[in-house]
C-alpha cells in the first residue's frame, strides 16, 4: 500500500467523458478485451497530432481509465461496485463526484494534487501551477515526472470546469461548488477520502471538509449515518470528535 501511495500513475490529461464511457462499458457487462478495444476505438481520433497517433499517449490513457473503473488495485473493488450502482442512477451531468472519488481513490497521486489545489483556493481564492507542483514535488520528490503530471491533472481540472484559467498564463480561479444533499453519495465520498490517507483513517469533520473535495459542497450528515455503510465504521472519542476508518476487507 505505501508503495501505490507513492506512485503517480494519473500522468495524463483525462477527459470526463472518457471516464463516463469507460464506465458504461462495465455497467453493461462488457468483459476486460471488449471494453480495451472500445476504447481504442474511440480514442483513435483524440490522441493525435497532425493526424499521426501518439501510441504511447493513448495507451496510458486507457490503462488510467481501465484501472478507474475496471482494473483497481485490492481493496478498492467495494467502493468501484457501489460507486457503479450509483452512477446506474444519475443523470451523466451529475456524475462528477463519483469518478473524483474513483480517480482519487485508485491514484492518491490525483488525490494529493486535488488536495494541494483546495487548499491554495481556500488560502488565497487562486492558485499558480508552480505553486502547486513546488507542494507536490514535496511530496513525491524532485522528478520531471511529479510536476508534468501534476500540470496535466489540473489541466484535467479545467477540463472537468472545476476550475477555469485567470486570463494571466498559469494561473487559475475556481469553478463552481456543486452542492451534494444525497446521503449515499456523500458517504461514498467519505470512503473515497479514505483510501488516499496513509492509515485509512480520519477525523469526520476534517474528512467532510478535505480539501480534496474542493469541487463539492457537502451536506453533514449525521455520524452515525457511517453505519450505513459495510465498509466504514466510526468510533467516538467525545462529543465533538469522530473517528471514521475503513474496515479491513
Amino acid at each position: 500500500m505505501i508503495h501505490r501511495m507513492n506512485q503517480v500513475g494519473f500522468s495524463q490529461r483525462i477527459r470526463l467523458e472518457w471516464l463516463q464511457y469507460t464506465a458504461n462499458l462495465v455497467i453493461a457487462g462488457n468483459q476486460k478485451e471488449t471494453i480495451y478495444n472500445e476504447l481504442q476505438n474511440m480514442l483513435k481520433d483524440k490522441l493525435s497530432v497532425d493526424g499521426d497517433v501518439i501510441r504511447g499517449t493513448r495507451e496510458k490513457a486507457i490503462s488510467i481509465l481501465m484501472k478507474t473503473w475496471l482494473n483497481v488495485p485490492p481493496g478498492i473493488e467495494g467502493l468501484r461496485d457501489s460507486g457503479l450502482e450509483l452512477l446506474k442512477h444519475l443523470p451523466q451531468e451529475s456524475a462528477l463526484p463519483l469518478h473524483w472519488g474513483m480517480a482519487m481513490a485508485v491514484y492518491p497521486f490525483f488525490g494529493s494534487v486535488a488536495a494541494g489545489v483546495g487548499r491554495l483556493l481556500r488560502l488565497q481564492g487562486s492558485f499558480s501551477i508552480s505553486h502547486v507542483q513546488r507542494r507536490i514535488r514535496e511530496q513525491y520528490g524532485e522528478r520531471e515526472t511529479v510536476a508534468r503530471a501534476a500540470r496535466r491533472i489540473v489541466r484535467t481540472f479545467v477540463d472537468w470546469d472545476v476550475i477555469t484559467d485567470a486570463g494571466k498564463k498559469g494561473i487559475y480561479l475556481p469553478g463552481g461548488r456543486k452542492a451534494i444533499s444525497d446521503i449515499p453519495l456523500i458517504l461514498w465520498l467519505i470512503e473515497s477520502v479514505l483510501h488516499t490517507t496513509g492509515d485509512h483513517r480520519g477525523n469526520f469533520k476534517e474528512i467532510i471538509g478535505s480539501p480534496s473535495l474542493f469541487p463539492f459542497q457537502l451536506a453533514q450528515p449525521n455520524p452515525e449515518r457511517i453505519s450505513d455503510s459495510r465498509r466504514m465504521e466510526v468510533i467516538k472519542h467525545n462529543l465533538d470528535d469522530d473517528l471514521i476508518l475503513l474496515k479491513i476487507q
